[in-house]
């Protein structure tokens, strides 16, 4: 037996949740929906101009929560990631083992610099808005893999994110080209549109001649393949990944298995906050791949958790949403 049942490689940035309406957004000039790649001075002006609730910050990063989410599961976890010697780095460093997540920060001289921030805007429409300072994590290289616990898992997670950097996207490419001599299963996100509009080419090279698993939603679907439609798109990616899954919202998701497609249907649910529904969706489906259960069924728990999270604030389901989400997980 393995280790650990997921690796992940990632960001590590602290995220701050504030609440938000359209019109400050517009205000501010900050395109909805999306991540965005910011400076340090401009996110120091955006927390200072945001007027909304400010919700506790928490270690995140999109290969963070979903490692998390499968942890919380009960799933055995290892994250790769990059913080400085500063209070936002020993606060990710110490919140990520808090939620049960083994990592390579114990085990590095951290170095002088700024740990990575993301603001996350939710709007009252339940959507989520990103600005994000990447600081030293923006240096992730392959020196912050741990080569053995790599070796020691059963699958690589890789997060789309990765493609904005230079070093990171290497890392990306040289840990996935070593799980896959080391046979380990391969996943990767493409993790949001503007990263699938402006690094095409980098995920591509991520992604090599092809993972085993696929996480994308419909409109980094359509972009990365350059498919007019949802079947089009999902037949292009075919060529992408052994298998792979396209989430749609209030729609639920559409499954490859690698023979046919499945719809998963959605779970009808009042959502005020989308942050970390696509993380913890992969979170939940890698957990379930992990410990035997169906691509199908896995789909419908990635389905069902993702539900209960965007009923609350945060990337993380509350005591009582994961109590929900584990009862699910018996009846499957």
């Amino acid at each position: 037996m393995k280790n650990y049942h997921i690796y992940g490689i990632g960001n590590a940035l602290v995220d701050i949740e504030v609440e938000v309406t359209p019109e400050e957004l517009a205000r501010l000039e900050i395109e909805k929906g999306v991540m965005t790649l910011v400076d340090h001075e401009r996110q120091e002006y955006l927390l200072d101009a945001l007027p909304g609730t400010h919700h506790k910050k928490a270690c995140g990063g999109s290969a963070a929560n979903t490692v998390i989410g499968a942890a919380k599961l009960g799933a055995r976890c290892f994250y790769s990631c990059k913080i400085a010697d500063d209070e936002l780095g020993q606060f990710y460093a110490a919140d990520l083992e808090r939620e049960g997540v083994t990592s390579n920060l114990s085990q590095l001289q951290l170095e002088p610099g700024s740990t990575g921030r993301c603001i996350v805007m939710v709007s009252p429409d339940a959507d989520r808005t990103m600005n994000t300072y990447l600081g030293i994590t923006g240096d992730i290289s392959f020196e912050q893999v741990d080569e053995a616990a790599l070796k020691q898992s059963e699958w690589l997670y890789i997060e789309g994110y990765l493609v904005s950097s230079d070093s990171a996207r290497q890392a990306a490419v040289k840990t996935r080209e070593l799980a896959e001599r080391e046979g380990l299963k391969t996943a990767l996100s493409l993790s949001d549109p503007n990263m699938v509009k402006f690094f095409k080419d980098g995920l591509t090279e991520m992604i090599g001649d092809g993972v085993d698993l696929l996480f994308a939603n419909h409109d980094e679907a359509l972009l990365f393949t350059g498919a007019e439609t949802l079947e089009a798109a999902f037949e292009a990616l075919k060529r992408f990944a052994k298998q792979f899954v396209v989430t749609l919202g209030a729609d639920g998701a559409l499954l490859w298995d690698g023979t046919n497609p499945v719809k998963i249907n959605a779970y009808p649910v009042e959502a005020v906050d989308t942050n970390g529904a696509g993380d913890l969706f992969a979170g939940a489906f890698l957990y379930a791949v992990t410990h035997g259960y169906s691509l199908e069924k896995a789909a419908k728990l990635a389905s069902f958790s993702s539900a209960r999270l965007v009923k609350e604030f945060g990337p993380r389901l509350s005591a009582a949403g994961q109590d929900l989400v584990l009862e699910y997980l018996k009846e499957l």
